[in-house]
This record gives structure tokens, C-alpha cells and sequence, in this order.
């Protein structure tokens, strides 16, 4: 078994954009989506400090030090692009504006609850940020998440233990193993890597896990 990397991550989870969308990139994992957009779609990322029109990471003779995303990391801009101030990048998730917003997660429930911060870590102290309005203000919220922590501890849970960002507002979860969809009926699997068993991720997963009719490995390149 070949666990994803982040990057492939990143990279699976930019082939389910739109073409037109209006897409907000959290701070970690989802920030490198914007590397991957698809040929010939032209979505729109959106970075909650002011900016629509995110594109890739900047290499080293693009830096811009103007030119930064809500994580501090250097951008690029896609033609287009509009930057302005956080106080309309807001009106903009809370209006309803944004289709998808893409959130890091440290667990996700089998009823779509979000949990994406925690409030004992002593370098950032009890700071929920911006993923509470996302979560309640974009159409559609995908997580991307190691399927387990370093220690094994599963993070597709029946029920999560940290604090809750938003209840039942999770789409679809990314992991290192597999793209799952959160249902009515709970965690269905739409894909998994090659090498693992289905009953090698259910015993990966705190919740019960479904499999899709139509379930398929989930191939990524090299990156």
C-alpha cells in the first residue's frame, strides 16, 4: 500500500472543480489545489484575505512579497483577479457566493460534522479563524485530511472528540487512502488507492464505512 501524498491529494481533489467555480482554499493541504486546476476549466480561487483569483504558488522568480494568501504563503494571480479588502472576501462567504470551499480537517463525522481546529495547541492558542463562516457560508465543503493521525487514531469518526466548526456541512472527504462521500445512510467510499482492502479501511475508520456501486481505485500521478 501507497498512501497519497499531499500534493495527490491536492491533485484529486482540484479534478472535482468546476468549471466557473468560485472555490475558497484553506490554510494547509487545500492551498496547494490551486497548483492543479484542470486544463481548460477556469475556476476561480478565493483567499479570505481579500483575493479571488489565486493562482499557483509562486516559484522563486515570481515572489512577490504584495502578493500573499491567508496562510502568509507567496502567490501567483491568475488573469482576472481581483484583490481587495478580508471585510468583502468575507461578505463574499457569507453572502453565499462562494460554490465550494476546501478545509483541512482533523475529523470528519459520519454526519458531515467538521472539526478543523483545536483549541490546546499552545502555538496557536483557542483560534477557530475563518473556517466557521466558510463551513456554514460556501455550497459545497470538502475536507482533506490524513485518513489516521501518526498514531492510528482514525479521523472519519462516528462522532467527533474535538470541537465542532460546523455540524453536518461536510460533502466529500479526501484522505491519503481514499475519496469518501458523506450521505444520509453515512460514509460511502467512491474510491480507494490501490493495495488496500476494504476491509483494511474499514478497520482504519471510526464509523461505519459503505462502498459506491460503482467504487473505483483512485490513480493519481507522480508528483
Amino acid at each position: 500500500m501507497r498512501p497519497l501524498t499531499r500534493q495527490q491529494i491536492a491533485w484529486r481533489a482540484a479534478q472535482d472543480l468546476a468549471d466557473g467555480a468560485y472555490v475558497n482554499l484553506g490554510l494547509g493541504m487545500p492551498v496547494s489545489v490551486a497548483n492543479y486546476a484542470p486544463a481548460g476549466r477556469e475556476v476561480m480561487f478565493h483567499s479570505e484575505n481579500g483575493i479571488v483569483g489565486v493562482g499557483p504558488l509562486a516559484s522563486d522568480d515570481e515572489k512577490d512579497i504584495d502578493l500573499v494568501d491567508a496562510g502568509s504563503q507567496l502567490i501567483t494571480l491568475n488573469p482576472g483577479a481581483a484583490v481587495f479588502d478580508s471585510t468583502e472576501a468575507f461578505a463574499m462567504i457569507r453572502g453565499g457566493h462562494l460554490d465550494v470551499t476546501l478545509l483541512g480537517a482533523y475529523q470528519v463525522s459520519a454526519a458531515g460534522d467538521l472539526a478543523n481546529w483545536d483549541p490546546l495547541r499552545p502555538d496557536k492558542g483557542p483560534l477557530v479563524g475563518g473556517a466557521m463562516d466558510l463551513a456554514v457560508g460556501a455550497r459545497s465543503v470538502r475536507a482533506m485530511m490524513q485518513h489516521a493521525t501518526r498514531e492510528g487514531e482514525p479521523r472519519l469518526v462516528t462522532r467527533c472528540s474535538y470541537p465542532l466548526t460546523a455540524p453536518g456541512v461536510v460533502d466529500r472527504v479526501y484522505t491519503d487512502l481514499a475519496v469518501v462521500d458523506v450521505t444520509e445512510q453515512g460514509f460511502v467510499v467512491a474510491e480507494l488507492i490501490e493495495g488496500i482492502s476494504r476491509d483494511e479501511l474499514r478497520r482504519m475508520t471510526g464509523a461505519p464505512l459503505g462502498f459506491a456501486s460503482d467504487c473505483r481505485t483512485l490513480r493519481v500521478p507522480e508528483l
